[in-house]
């Protein structure tokens, strides 16, 4: 019994310390985060996927310019 795979998600990954070291050791199979900060490339590692939320942004931006509301974005 227990669990089969393991998946961790981070709207901003800071991987500040030895966070890198412990999610390689770990038992997650995929670490997902977004783009919202740079990811030094010497803090990469084969465990993370970085997501775009550029189409989020520029959705964002277009709704704000054009004054609509931006609260369908998060249906």
């Amino acid at each position: 019994l227990g669990a089969r795979n393991i998946y961790a998600f981070a709207s901003h990954a800071l991987l500040s310390g030895p966070a890198v070291e412990r999610l390689r050791a770990s038992a997650i199979n995929e670490v997902s985060v977004t783009n919202t900060i740079h990811i030094p490339e010497e803090r990469c590692f084969e465990k993370l996927k970085v997501l775009s939320i550029a189409g989020l942004m520029a959705k964002a931006i277009g709704y704000e310019h054009s004054n609509q509301s931006v609260s369908s974005l998060f249906d």
